[in-house]
């Protein structure tokens, strides 16, 4: 029996008449435990040096000033971890999925903005630079009201649409992220994948699901995602893996047959290889303190 990590579905404020909806404070710790919801959100962070990002299956330590754009149901949260700063200047926007309709963003003008808010289902890091250049306008956008709050914000998320040096920063396999394969037999495959990645499975078994030869599945599976299968299936178990190690107390090899590693040494190699550090040093970065359980 494998473990599944449970996290909190949140009810954002935002109401349905409300095109978006902005909150600031300052705070001396985060207290927030991995959580999700169904609307973008747009969230600036300043005086929290030292504090750690977790987004999907990504975790990392932030700098002074922190711009991360989240699609829906990303999981997310940040943990206190090494700053010492008692007052954290958090701003918060939320902005519903309709908010730019679906045929709107295939106009040509909007292509920019398209792509970054389809990175954003993997979640959207911006430079330090583009974060403290945007910053004032960020701080100042709860001063403005009706349609000049609107369109102020529909600048900015166009200004950071343009902006270079971003990153995309979980795996495009975690957690279900929303991809645009316009394939249903690739989706069927990638559900499938991650309902059964604890579990042995082969080529041919999800050759199968689509009623093709195994080496058409290959091809057509490889042209859809930009990945082999075997390449996302092993993405598939090291987010669930990464999860593991963050949010329980079970062992290094536990964590690695619980998520379908065949072995404890081809996981270690594997993790290290796309991580760039051990299962157990990733387990390690995380204080007793920090880990939620649900």
């Amino acid at each position: 029996m494998y473990t599944k990590i449970q996290v909190l579905r949140e009810i954002t404020p935002l109401a349905s008449a409300d095109c978006f909806t902005i909150f600031s404070h300052t705070r001396s710790e985060f207290d927030l435990p991995i959580h999700y919801h169904e609307e973008f959100e747009l969230n600036f962070i300043k005086n929290a040096q030292g504090a750690k990002r977790l987004v999907g299956d990504h975790v990392e330590e932030i700098g002074e000033y922190e711009l991360v754009l989240l699609g829906p149901n990303l999981q997310h949260t940040w943990f206190t971890h090494k700053c010492t700063s008692k007052e954290i200047t958090e701003v918060t926007i939320q902005f519903h999925r309709d908010l730019f309709d679906e045929k709107f963003l295939r106009r040509n003008q909007l292509s920019f903005i398209r792509t970054m808010l389809e990175n954003s289902m993997r979640g959207v890091l911006f430079s330090y630079e583009t974060a403290s250049l945007i910053a004032y306008r960020i701080l100042r956008l709860n001063r403005k009201d009706g349609f000049e709050s609107l369109s102020e914000l529909m600048s900015i998320l166009n200004e950071l649409s343009t902006s270079t040096h971003t990153r995309v920063l979980s795996n495009s396999t975690f957690n279900r992220v929303e991809l645009a394969y316009n394939s249903r037999r690739i989706e069927k495959v990638m559900e499938y994948l991650n309902e059964h990645f604890h579990k042995p499975i082969s080529l041919c078994e999800v050759a199968s699901l689509t009623n093709m030869a195994e080496s058409a599945f290959s091809r057509f599976f490889r042209a859809r995602t930009g990945m082999t299968f075997i390449d996302s299936l092993t993405e598939i178990r090291l987010g669930h893996a990464s999860r593991l190690l963050i949010a329980t107390t079970k062992s290094v090899s536990e964590i690695a047959y619980e998520t379908g590693f065949n072995n404890i040494s081809n996981f270690n190699r594997i993790f290290k290889k796309k991580k760039g550090c051990t299962p157990k040093e990733f387990k390690k970065s995380y204080s007793a303190e920090e880990r939620l359980f649900f």
